[in-house]
Order: C-alpha cells, then structure tokens, then sequence
C-alpha cells in the first residue's frame, strides 16, 4: 500500500492551478507614458521528493524529447501561421505526464527566493526577492527577459530541457513612494523545473548573497507570519512638501508592513561576496556584549543574523500565487500597512475602517460564488481600466482588470493590488490627521501650563529685571 505524505491534495490543486494560468494568460501591461522600462522576475517552481516516494535511478528523464510548445507570447505571434510540423505533446500532455510520476504525486512544492547581495546606493540590500531584472533592448519580449535573468543570476537554465514554461501573474506598475511617479512594468512569470534533484547554481556575488528553496505550505502557514518594520520618513518628507525627515521620523516611528518569516529547506550561499565572513569580531563583543554573555551565557549571544523576511513587491506577487490554491487564505493573512505609534496607528485604523470593511465584503461576495472559477481572470474589452500599480514599499496601489469590483475578486486578479487600491490616500490623509492632532496637543499643553504657571508674567519680570 502506497504511504500517503500529506501534501497529495497539494499537488492535485498546483496541477490545477498551472493548467488555468496557462490556458488563461494575464494581459500584457503597456508602459505609462514617458517610462519605457520593463522588469521581469521568475517564479521557479520545483517538486521536492519526499523519502518514502523517492524516485528511482532507472526512471526515464523528463521531458520525454518532444518539441516543446511556445510561450503565451509566441502563440499569440504564431497564431496567424500554421506549423509545418506537428507537436507531439501539448502543454496539457506535458503537466499530466510530469504529474503522474510517482514522486511527483507525493512531493513538496518549494519556490525559489534569493537575498540580494549588499551595493552601494541600493536600498534593497539584504531583501528577500525573486529572480529578475530590468528588459534589455536586445530581449525578444518579457519572457526572454525573466529567463535570461534567472541563468545570469542564480545560474539556474529554464529552457525545455530543464523546465516547463508555465505562464504569468498579473503584470503591475511599479510606482515611486506613494505611487506619483511611475517607474517600470513588472511581469512575473512560473517556470516548474523537472528533476527531481536540486539544481546546480552558479550565484552573481554584485547581485545575489544567497538563494532559499521555501516549501509552498511554509508560505501558506499562519504560524510564520510577521511584520516588517520600515523606516519610511525620507519617502515621506520627499512626497510631503514643508516636512522635514527628522520630524517625520520622530513623529511617526517606523511603518508595519506584512511579512511571512521564510523558513528555507535548502539554501545555497555566495562565498566569494565581502561580507560572506562577517568582520571585526561578533555583534555582541563589547563591554555590554560580555556582560550578556555573562548573564545569560553562551547561547544569549546574539548572531547578528537576520531572520529572511518576504515583504513588500515580493510578497504582493507571491500572495497572487498562492491565492490560487486552496485554502485561498493569503489575503484572510495578509494585514494592512500601519505604524508603530499607537495614536497614528489608531487613527489610520479609524480613518481605514470604512474601506477596510467594504474591501472585507467584496471579499466575502467573491468567496460566496465558488472558488472554481477563482483562479480565471475575467476581461472586458469594451472598459479599459489602469493596471495595477506598486507604491511605498513595493506593495501594490492600483486597479486590476474586469468588468466591476465584484468580477474583479472572482478573478483574484492581482490580489494584493485589489486590496490595497485606494489604502494609500487615506495613508497620507492620516498621517496629516495624526501630526496635525500631536501638534494641536503640545499647543494646547503649553497655553494650560502657561496660564497655570503664569509663564508670561515670569518671563516679563525676568526680561525686565535683566
């Protein structure tokens, strides 16, 4: 009898999944005017076999040599032109053949995630992301792009032969602070490798420290999420004409953005990067270091390692992936963007509970329909509206495509930019509100002390007397 693992239904529903987002492609993005850039980032997808169902060395390798179908992109090029030669297997022939391997139907569904690597004027240094780069001129579309990147960065080839070429999420406008300037078009795009093996990596020290296979139920665990505690005062500062980032950042402490605390199965590291061998002794080993130690021993010590956390842009896109799969909880997980302080926090909470609850609502009326069709985007041709958008912090601000809200949450199309759109302005409407209300306080606490106190009439005898 054939030992079950308990990640077969899993399986059953990624399989569902890939073939949707395959035979259902998400539009391409057009560049906003004056912002020719494009960036491509890779979702590596790989089944990792569990101990009991480990495959054999005599099994046939994958692909079974057959012409592979083209891309979404090239489909659409070819469709006007009629092949001179028939494929052996379509795309549906290939998901069911990989799938159908015995240590496949009981693997472990892992997706790849890389730490950037520490540069000069980067202000992603260390952050969690994905395989990918901006589009070069001589790249044949966005596809071409996000693979290039992912053989130049972790060395992981994603043609036929290594691979199969899933399709994409929904494409998003990366936005500078709060979304007013547009920057770039995003496209992410899934690739499932086919050996049961890890890949060989060859990691680029500028751009990548180190690369995380992470199990998709990790990603889908309540238990592993967190927050992410950003310094967003010199966003603000620049986007708020007359406040000063000291102030801001005095008033306003740090932002709390969601994050899921990444714990890898296999990780692969860049020896040859500076900071590999960390310099100048351990974190703790100053004089206030040495009396922890004391106190609470060896163990006490603190590594200086911090723990990998996905958020912002990254999180945003894999939430759009994993909303896919059942139990469809990403978005029931996910929280929205606040404050550390507790009086600006309040009255964001205040000021976002209308919205909060109405987006909780198309939500609950989305859940209501099914979820069989949750996975299908839903276009109209005749309402053309504005993809979405990623502002402060990577997380998404924009619209998704589709007829009205409702269709919209059915066709779970880019889900953390549903959510958040329209989050933003009230944002820096709270924000106004909080430093307005801190101000007016400490005024009106120095008028009471001054007429309980008789400051003036002290200061005039005091000026008087000099």
């Amino acid at each position: 009898m054939t030992a079950e693992t308990g990640t077969e239904d899993l399986i059953t529903h990624l399989k569902s999944v890939l073939l949707e987002l395959n035979a259902h492609p998400y539009p391409d993005v057009a560049n906003p005017p004056e912002t020719p850039k494009r960036a491509s980032i890779a979702l590596i997808l790989r089944i990792q076999p569990h101990y009991s169902h480990w495959p054999a060395t005599d099994d046939k390798p994958f692909p079974l040599h057959h012409p592979y179908p083209p891309s979404p992109t090239q489909q659409r090029r070819r469709s006007s032109a009629a092949s001179s030669k028939p494929r052996d297997l379509s795309f549906e022939d290939v998901i069911e053949t990989f799938f159908a391997q015995d240590w496949v139907k009981h693997g472990d569904p892992e997706l790849l995630f890389i730490k950037r690597a520490t540069r000069v004027g980067d202000k992603w240094n260390g952050h969690v992301a994905l395989p990918g780069g901006k589009r070069d001129p001589e790249d044949e579309d966005d596809q071409v792009t996000a693979m290039r990147e992912a053989l130049e960065e972790v060395g992981i080839d994603l043609n036929y032969n290594n691979a199969i070429t899933v399709g994409n999420l929904p494409q998003r406008v990366v936005t500078s602070s709060w979304g007013k300037v547009p920057l770039m078009v995003l496209c992410p795009y899934i690739y499932l490798l086919t050996s049961p093996t890890y890949p060989a990596q060859r990691l680029q020290p500028t751009e990548v420290a180190s690369t995380h296979w992470v199990s998709l139920r990790a990603l889908q665990s309540p238990s592993l999420r967190t927050y992410e505690y950003a310094d967003v005062s010199a966003r603000l500062a620049k986007s708020e004409l007359g406040i000063k980032r000291w102030f801001l950042q005095s008033m306003l402490s740090k932002m709390m953005f969601a994050a899921i605390h990444l714990v890898p199965s296999n990780s692969t590291y860049c020896a040859t990067i500076p900071d590999f061998i960390p310099a100048g002794g351990p974190p703790d080993a100053g004089a206030l270091g040495k009396v922890k130690e004391v106190l609470m021993g060896p163990e006490g010590r603190d590594t200086g390692k911090p723990p990998l956390l996905l958020w912002g842009l990254t999180l945003g896109v894999v939430s759009d992936l994993l909303e896919h799969l059942p139990p469809h909880n990403a978005l029931e997980l996910w929280t929205y963007p606040t404050f550390t302080n507790w009086d600006v926090r309040f009255v964001m909470w205040a000021m976002s509970y209308r919205f909060r609850a109405r987006k909780s609502a198309e939500m609950s009326t989305q859940t209501s329909l099914g979820l069989e069709t949750s996975s299908v985007p839903i276009l109209d041709t005749e309402v053309e509206e504005k993809p979405g958008e990623v502002g402060i912090a990577g997380l998404g601000v924009g619209r998704s495509w589709g007829r009205t809200s409702r269709a919209k949450m059915v066709a779970r199309n880019s889900a953390v930019n549903s959510m958040l759109e329209g989050y933003y302005p009230i944002v820096r409407k709270a924000v106004a509100t909080a430093l307005a209300a801190r101000i007016g306080l400490v005024v009106g606490l120095a008028v009471v002390l001054g007429r309980k106190y008789r400051v003036g009439e002290w200061v005039r005898a005091w000026w008087g007397a000099a």
